[in-house]
């Protein structure tokens, strides 16, 4: 005759204590070893603190500057970039970055596109892009605004980069972070409005925020 054996409720109390407990110690152990992996990038990180990518604006030139209407603007502008990582250990993979133009906070280029490029430590890269608008609306203060750059003698332009970058570090790459470059372009604008070639080669620092 067999035996049947009947475990007593005290019994399966102490095995569900002892299950539970051994998943406690497996999170608890996973735990300590994620936030050590995390404590250890954050060092690293903190070391060699990354500085944020050098941008200059090396030329660019204005080949149409004029309206097709009463408010409606076309524009060809070439633009030509040095981008440098000044860092000694860290590289950058430079992600969707996007290009325009703006005069007086009114962006007179659709957005150009950049292909994504890796840079290393230390690396420089000329960036260029056309710049282009056809029949883009603009404000009725457009010809005001001109016609005062026109009186003092010089036209300022806003070159302007945005686009997401990452960090590399060895093996580890970071997350995206936003990036933004403003250019300040300043040309000598005759008596009218540029129908022909205006040219800014002043080799000016941007500034840039990530």
């Amino acid at each position: 005759m067999s035996q049947v054996s009947i475990k007593s409720p005290k019994h399966c109390a102490k095995q569900g204590l002892n299950v539970d407990k051994l998943y406690k110690k497996l999170f608890f152990a996973f735990s300590g070893i994620f936030a050590t992996l995390l404590l250890l990038i954050l060092m690293i990180w903190l070391i060699l603190r990354p500085a944020k990518p050098e941008f200059t604006l090396k030329e660019a030139d204005i080949y149409q500057l004029s309206l097709s209407g009463p408010n409606l603007l076309n524009s060809s502008i070439q633009l030509t970039l040095l981008s440098k990582n000044p860092n000694q250990k860290v590289s950058i993979y430079y992600d969707e970055l996007q290009v325009y133009a703006a005069y007086k906070g009114q962006q007179i280029t659709v957005d150009t596109f950049v292909p994504p490029f890796y840079q290393g430590h230390q690396d420089s890269n000329l960036l260029t892009a056309s710049l282009v608008g056809t029949g883009l609306p603009v404000a009725p203060s457009f010809n005001y605004e001109v016609g005062r750059d026109r009186t003092a003698g010089k036209l300022v332009l806003n070159l302007k980069v945005n686009g997401r970058i990452r960090w590399k570090v060895g093996t580890w790459v970071s997350g995206r972070y936003r990036i933004n470059v403003n250019c300040l372009a300043v040309m000598a604008l005759g008596p009218t409005l540029p129908t022909g070639p205006l040219s800014s080669r002043q080799g000016t620092i941007c500034s840039t925020t990530v």
